[in-house]
């Protein structure tokens, strides 16, 4: 432990990035209608957890998660067919499909496998 009156001096990097997967996955706590959700980010070319945030599934809890990434100044984001990245994405950054979300998909895949 530093001494009290000591100054520590710290250095963060955010690198920048241009593609990223998002998804939701979905849970429940005792009974069905306590739903979890989990929104998720991560870097599409490495797999690496950029972001993520435990909400609703509601456009508010997704533009929250979108404020988080803002700084990574992500080009591209692919994701699958949920409607609320249609309304908050632009056209030109927004990839829609299974091809491009095959991380994700296996990170959360993995992550209900090892919960139960």
């Amino acid at each position: 432990m530093p001494p009290p009156n000591c100054v520590i001096e710290l250095e963060i990097f955010q690198h920048q990035l241009d593609e990223a997967e998002l998804d939701e996955m979905w849970s429940f706590v005792r009974i069905k209608s306590n739903q979890r959700w989990l929104w998720h980010a991560i870097d599409h070319n490495t797999g690496e957890v950029l972001a993520y945030i435990f909400g609703k599934r509601q456009d508010d809890v997704f533009q929250q998660l979108r404020d988080i990434l803002k700084p990574f100044g992500i080009k591209h984001y692919y994701t699958d067919n949920w409607g609320a990245y249609d309304r908050h994405f632009d056209e030109c950054e927004h990839h829609v499909g299974k091809r491009n979300t095959q991380k994700i998909e296996r990170k959360h895949l993995t992550l209900r496998t090892r919960i139960k």
